[in-house]
C-alpha cells in the first residue's frame, strides 16, 4: 500500500467511495479496488488479495440485509454458484505476470463497462435456462473472479438484466450473494496457494465495510438510478483502458 500519508488517505477516501456506490447496487466493488490501487501502483500479488476480502466484507452485508426483506433468489444463484465456487478456488490459486493480469483485468472492465452501459431498465420477465446452463455460466464467472480478484457480479448483474431473468432489486441481491460466496472461494484459493495476505488488508477491509454499512442500506430502501449505472460504466472504461494501455505496453 501507499507508504506516503497523503497518498494512503487519497486512496483511502476513494475506496470508502466506491464501497458506498457499488454495494449500494448490490455489488462488492472489486473492480472499482483493483483499479483504483492499480492507479496507486498497488501490485496484483497484493492488491488482488486485499480487494477479495474487501469484496467479502461488503458483500456480506449486502447479504444480510437483502435476505432481511427477502429479495434474495435463493435457487437461481446457489444454483450459479456450484459452477463458480470451485471455479474461483482454482483460479485464486493462479497467479498471472503482471502485464498479463493488467490486460486480462482492462479487458474485463472493458467488456463489463459495455454491459452495464447496455442494461436496460426493465424487460419482461423470463425463466432461468436449465440448470445445467446455469451451472456453466456460473463456472465461467467464478474462474474470471478468482483469477481477477473480480467477485463476478459486475458481469452477473447485466447478464440477469440482459435476459430479464430477475427484476433490478432481486439482481442486485443476486449479485451480493454470488460475490461473496466466490470472494471467500478466492481467498482461499489465494491462501492454498501459499500466498500471503497483505498486512494492510485490514484497514482497507474495514474501510470498505463503513461504506458498505451506508451503500446496503440505500440499496434495500430504493433502486439504484439509472445515472448510477453510467457513473459505473464510465470509471470501469476509464481504469480499463489503462491497465490495457500499461498491459500492453509493458
Amino acid at each position: 500500500m501507499p507508504t506516503d500519508p497523503a497518498a494512503f488517505a487519497a486512496l483511502a477516501v476513494l475506496v470508502l467511495a466506491a464501497a458506498v456506490l457499488y454495494s449500494a447496487g448490490g455489488h462488492g466493488g472489486a473492480s472499482a479496488y483493483l483499479a483504483l490501487m492499480a492507479l496507486f501502483g498497488i501490485l496484483p500479488a497484493e492488491s488482488k488479495p486485499t480487494a477479495l476480502l474487501m469484496n467479502a466484507a461488503v458483500t456480506v452485508l449486502g447479504t444480510v440485509r437483502f435476505a432481511r426483506v427477502g429479495a434474495v433468489p435463493w435457487r437461481l444463484v446457489l444454483t450459479l454458484a456450484i459452477g463458480s465456487v470451485p471455479a474461483a478456488f482454482l483460479g485464486g490459486r493462479l497467479h498471472l505476470p503482471t502485464h498479463v493480469h493488467q490486460v486480462v483485468l482492462g479487458a474485463a472492465l472493458f467488456l463489463a463497462a459495455a454491459l452495464i452501459a447496455l442494461s436496460p431498465v426493465g424487460r419482461e420477465k423470463r425463466s432461468p435456462p436449465h440448470a445445467v446452463a446455469l451451472v456453466a455460466i456460473g463456472a465461467v464467472l467464478g474462474a474470471l473472479a478468482g483469477a481477477t480478484g473480480i467477485g463476478g457480479g459486475i458481469f452477473l448483474t447485466p447478464l440477469l438484466l440482459l435476459s430479464g431473468w430477475e427484476d433490478p432489486r432481486r439482481t442486485a441481491a443476486a449479485a451480493a450473494v454470488f460475490i461473496l460466496l466466490n470472494s471467500v472461494s478466492g481467498i482461499a484459493g489465494h491462501v492454498a496457494s501459499s500466498a500471503a495476505i497483505p498486512p494492510s488488508a485490514g484497514i482497507f477491509v474495514a474501510i470498505a465495510f463503513t461504506g458498505a454499512l451506508l451503500g446496503t442500506w440505500l440499496a434495500t430502501k430504493r433502486l439504484a438510478p439509472p445515472t448510477l449505472r453510467r457513473v459505473h460504466a464510465l470509471v470501469l472504461f476509464v481504469s480499463g483502458a489503462k491497465l490495457l494501455l500499461e498491459g500492453l505496453g509493458t
